[in-house]
C-alpha cells in the first residue's frame, strides 16, 4: 500500500522506545516487582493502581478495565492518533528517519498531528513576536508583573500582534490551510472570512502533560480591545479545557516526586509560584476546577494513598470562598489530603510576590490549613453561636463534614475541633457525627469510583477467575515465568514444558501460542504472543505477562522460571508413567507390547532422574 511505513522501521522505532517513558509522561509509575511498574490507569478511574507496565517487553495492561497493548496502542488510545501518526511521533522523539513504501508519504492520518503541528508553529511565532517593536506594551506588562525575558522564555510567553491576518499569513507560508487553523482554534470565522483569533495580546501556550501545545490563553493589553480580559482557545479535537491544567507539563516531575500539587487561579500565578520555588503549581484554563482535572492530577501524583497533599489557593473574598467550597465538594475524589491556602486580601500569588517577595508566596503555602477545617469554618460562620438555636444549627451543618472524613485516624480530632468551635460537649458532637455518618456512608457507596469504567471484569477471563487447584497454580506460574523471563531460559526447556495440554482451558490457550513462538530471545516476542491469543483469553495472557512474578530479582526469577519448566516436564513424565503402568496391567508381561512398555518406563525413569539432577 503506497505510503505505509516500512515494517522494519516500525519495529526499530518500537525497540528503541522505552514504553515507561511514554506512559510515565501521563502516569506516575512506581516499582511493582521485578521488571514491572504500576500506576493509576489512564483509561478509567480507580482508587488503587492496577495499571502495570513491563518495559522489558514494551507492554502494558490494566487489571481493572483490561486495557492492554504496546506503545503504539497506548498513543492511539490516549491521543486518538492513527497508527502511522503514533509511529511518526515516536520517530520524531528519537530523531529517526522513517522510510515509506514506494517512497510515498504517509496516507493514514486523523488530522490531529496537523493540529499539534499548527499549535507548535503558532507558539514559535508568538514567541518571536514578543521581541518586536510593537510588543513593547507586552514586555512592559510582563515586567510590571515581575517577569523578565528569562521567565517569559521559560514559560513560552509570546505576543499576538495587532491586525487581522498576521498569524494566518505566517502559518499559511508554512503550509497550513485555513481549515486546519480554524480547527486548531487559531483563526475565527466572521461574515467577511477568517481572521486571527488572538490580536494585540500577551499569549501563553497551553500544553498537555506531554508538553505538546494544545491551545493558548491571551490577555488583552489595549483599551480599544473590546474582547474579554482573557481569551482562550475554543474547544478543539485536541483541547478540552475541562481536562487541561496550565503548567502541568513543567510541574509534573516535581508533583510526582514530592506528592504535592498547588492549584492556583491563573497563568501569572503559576509563573509567580514557580519562580518563587513552588514548582508544583498548576492552574485551570478559563474554567472551574473539576473532576477531570482531579483525574489528571491523581495519575501524575500516583494518588493512591493519603501521603500526598493538594493545596488550593483562593482569595479571601466571597468568590474565592465559593470556589474553595466547590473544590471541597470534590475533595473525596482525592486519596491525598487536601488543604486551603488563603492569600492576604486583594493579593493573588502574583501580586503577593510583587509586593512582598518570593518568601511571602512560599509562606502562604506553608501556612495552609486542612480543607476540612476550612470547610467547617465556612459552614458554621453564618450561625449565631451565642444562642442555643445557632449552636444547634451549626452542629447540623458541621457534623456531615466531619462524618465525611475518609481517614479514621483523623475523624476524632475533627470531632474535637468542631466541639471547640461550637462550645459544645464532646459527646454531643460525637453523637451528631455518628448520625451523620450513616447517611454519608450510604451516599459514599453510591458515589464510589467504579473499579472499571469500561469492560466489566466478569466478562473477562482473568487470573482471579482461575481454579484454585495445584495444577492450575503450576500452569499459571509457569506461563507467567515464561512470558516474562523466557528470553533468559533455554528455549528447548520451555518447549518441552509446554508440550502437553494444560488442565485449565484459558491457560491452555495461552500455552499453545507461547509454545508456537519461534524465538524466545527475540525482542517483543512475549507481547506478540499475547496479541495472538484468541478471545476471551487475551486479557488473561496480558495479566500473565504483566502480573507480579514472585522473585526478589531477575536472577532468582530466571531460576524460578527454569524450575517451573522442570516441574511441568516432570508432571508430564509422571502422567505418562502412570498411563504406562496402567497399560502393563492390560497386556501380557512377556509379549512384545509388554516388553515395549517396560523399556519405555525405564527411559522415563532415566529422563526423570536427569531432570531432577539438573534442578
Amino acid at each position: 500500500m503506497p505510503g505505509r511505513i516500512v515494517q522494519t522501521d516500525v519495529d526499530e522505532v518500537k525497540s528503541r522506545t522505552n514504553i515507561a517513558d511514554i506512559v510515565g509522561e501521563r502516569v506516575a509509575l512506581k516499582p511493582a516487582g521485578v521488571g514491572s511498574l504500576k500506576g493509576l490507569c489512564p483509561f478509567h478511574d480507580e482508587r488503587s493502581p492496577s495499571f502495570h507496565v513491563r518495559p522489558q517487553h514494551g507492554f502494558y495492561h490494566c487489571f481493572g478495565c483490561g486495557a492492554s497493548g504496546d506503545v503504539y496502542t497506548f498513543l492511539r488510545e490516549m491521543d486518538h492518533l492513527s497508527f502511522t501518526e503514533s509511529v511518526e511521533r515516536l520517530a520524531g522523539r528519537l530523531g529517526y528517519a522513517l522510510h515509506y513504501e514506494d517512497g510515498g508519504p504517509a496516507v493514514e492520518t486523523s488530522g490531529r498531528t496537523r493540529l499539534y503541528a499548527a499549535g507548535a508553529a503558532a507558539a514559535v511565532y508568538f514567541r518571536e513576536q514578543l521581541q518586536s517593536a510593537e510588543a513593547e506594551t507586552a514586555r512592559a506588562f510582563l515586567g510590571g508583573r515581575g517577569f523578565d525575558a528569562g521567565a517569559a522564555a521559560h514559560f513560552g510567553v509570546g505576543y499576538a500582534p495587532k491586525g487581522w491576518g498576521n498569524l494566518q499569513q505566517a502559518l499559511r507560508a508554512q503550509g497550513f490551510s485555513d481549515e486546519e487553523l480554524l480547527t486548531a482554534g487559531l483563526l475565527s470565522q466572521g461574515q467577511r472570512g477568517v481572521y486571527d483569533r488572538f490580536r494585540g495580546r500577551v499569549v501563553w501556550p497551553i500544553r498537555d502533560v506531554t508538553g505538546q501545545v494544545v491551545g493558548f490563553g491571551a490577555r488583552k493589553l489595549y483599551d480599544d480591545d473590546q474582547g474579554p480580559k482573557y481569551l482562550n482557545t475554543p474547544e478543539t479535537p485536541i483541547y478540552r479545557k475541562s481536562q487541561v491544567l496550565y503548567g502541568l507539563d513543567l510541574a509534573k516531575k516535581d508533583i510526582s516526586r514530592s506528592r504535592q500539587v498547588v492549584v492556583v487561579e491563573g497563568y501569572t500565578d503559576v509563573m509567580a509560584c514557580h519562580l518563587a520555588g513552588i514548582t508544583t503549581a498548576v492552574a485551570t484554563c478559563g474554567t472551574a476546577f473539576g473532576s477531570e482535572h482531579i483525574t489528571a492530577l491523581r495519575r501524575v501524583m500516583g494518588d493512591d494513598s493519603a501521603h500526598g497533599e493538594v493545596v488550593f489557593t483562593f482569595d479571601p473574598d466571597d468568590a474565592g470562598v465559593g470556589a474553595a467550597m466547590r473544590a471541597f465538594a470534590d475533595e473525596k475524589r482525592f486519596a491525598a489530603q487536601t488543604y486551603v491556602a488563603v492569600a492576604p486580601p486583594g493579593l493573588d500569588p502574583c501580586d503577593l510576590r510583587l509586593a512582598r517577595g518570593d518568601g511571602a508566596v512560599r509562606a502562604i503555602i506553608e501556612s495552609k490549613v486542612p480543607m476540612f477545617e476550612f470547610a467547617i469554618d465556612q459552614r458554621i460562620r453564618g450561625f449565631d453561636l451565642g444562642t442555643v438555636e445557632g449552636r444547634a444549627g451549626a452542629l447540623r451543618a458541621g457534623a456531615p463534614i466531619v462524618a465525611g472524613i475518609r481517614d479514621p485516624s483523623l475523624q476524632p480530632g475533627y470531632v474535637k475541633v468542631l466541639a471547640r468551635r461550637l462550645g459544645l460537649e464532646l459527646g454531643e458532637v460525637s453523637g451528631a457525627v455518628r448520625r451523620a455518618s450513616r447517611s454519608v456512608g450510604a451516599q459514599r457507596e453510591q458515589e464510589e469510583i467504579p473499579h472499571s469504567a469500561e469492560t466489566p471484569s466478569e466478562l473477562r477471563i482473568t487470573l482471579q477467575t482461575l481454579p484454585t487447584t495445584a495444577d492450575a497454580a503450576l500452569e499459571r506460574d509457569a506461563l507467567m515465568g515464561f512470558l516474562q523471563y523466557g528470553h533468559l531460559i533455554d528455549g528447548e526447556l520451555v518447549r518441552r514444558a509446554l508440550d502437553t495440554t494444560f488442565t485449565v482451558p484459558g491457560l491452555d490457550a495461552v500455552r499453545g501460542v507461547v509454545a508456537a513462538m519461534p524465538d524466545y530471545s527475540h525482542p517483543g516476542w512475549a507481547a506478540a504472543a499475547v496479541q495472538a491469543v484468541r478471545e476471551p483469553y487475551r486479557s488473561l495472557a496480558a495479566e500473565l505477562l504483566t502480573g507480579t512474578f514472585p522473585a526478589r530479582d531477575a536472577l532468582h526469577a530466571q531460576l524460578s522460571a527454569q524450575d517451573l519448566a522442570r516441574r511441568l516436564s516432570l508432571r508430564t513424565l509422571d502422567r505418562t508413567k502412570s498411563e504406562l503402568l496402567g497399560a502393563m496391567q492390560r497386556v501380557p508381561a512377556d509379549s512384545d507390547e509388554g516388553r515395549a512398555v517396560r523399556l519405555r518406563l525405564r527411559d522415563l525413569d532415566v529422563e526423570r532422574q536427569r531432570l531432577l539432577d539438573a534442578g
